[in-house]
């Protein structure tokens, strides 16, 4: 039953992409847009599948419903912000390639370097939801699943290594679409994703015991000795 939910899950994703990016776009026939879905359906399967098997509580985890009671008001108020944010951004990118223009196309070297990076930031993504089986879509207080903090593999560099993959993520699409507008454009989900991160922090201070001490032996949260 978690493999069913994990690719139900998965689908949904797949078709908030194919639904952002193809009915702003205005056509089909957007070839580029056709391989990023299918490249990504492929390894959005093998990846739900492989962290069913070997980290099921990671997949439970991040499944979990994106709104909850113990959800701080403050994280509810900015993830919505972060999401909307995402959403608008998504739409972006075919109303710059169709319409707007603002920017020459990047070259199919810099679109295969997009391609690179969006699943190199998947990897890091992967990675860290198999590292963290509390990794859930919201911040809330989990204690009653045992929460503990995590300070091994990515989590002894940066404190939000799933924040870290998913920048490159983000970025790599843009590029691979063909936007450099959209990459700029990246800065307004940046910069609620960054006020999500302070309300993340400061919600596992208080409720999860040793992450204060965690944040003085990880002094990074995205960036190694950037920020």
């Amino acid at each position: 039953m978690l493999i069913v939910r994990g690719l139900i899950g998965g689908l949904f994703q797949l078709g908030f992409f194919a639904v952002f990016l193809l009915i702003p776009a205005g056509t089909w026939h957007w070839p580029r847009a056709i391989w990023f879905l299918v490249a990504y359906g492929v390894v959005l399967l093998i990846s739900i599948i492989w962290l069913a098997r070997v980290a099921p509580a990671s997949l439970e985890a991040r499944l979990e419903p994106v709104v909850s009671k113990t959800q701080p008001v403050a994280d509810r108020i900015v993830s919505f912000f972060l999401i909307v944010s995402l959403f608008g951004w998504m739409a972006f990118i075919p109303t710059d390639v169709f319409r707007l223009q603002l920017f020459p196309a990047p070259s199919i070297g810099v679109s295969i370097l997009g391609a690179a990076l969006f699943f190199a930031g998947f990897g890091v993504i992967l990675t860290a939801l198999y590292q963290n089986a509390f990794a859930a879509p919201i911040v809330k207080d989990q204690s009653n699943r045992g929460q503990v903090v995590i300070d091994t593999g990515l989590y002894a560099r940066v404190r939000h290594p799933f924040y870290l993959g998913l920048l490159p993520f983000l970025m790599g699409l843009a590029l691979w679409l063909q936007s450099y507008a959209a990459v700029l454009a990246l800065l307004i989900p940046a910069a609620f994703l960054i006020a999500r991160i302070f309300v993340e922090e400061k919600t596992l201070r208080e409720t999860l015991p040793g992450y204060a001490e965690y944040m003085e032996r990880v002094r990074w949260r995205i960036v190694p000795r950037i920020w």
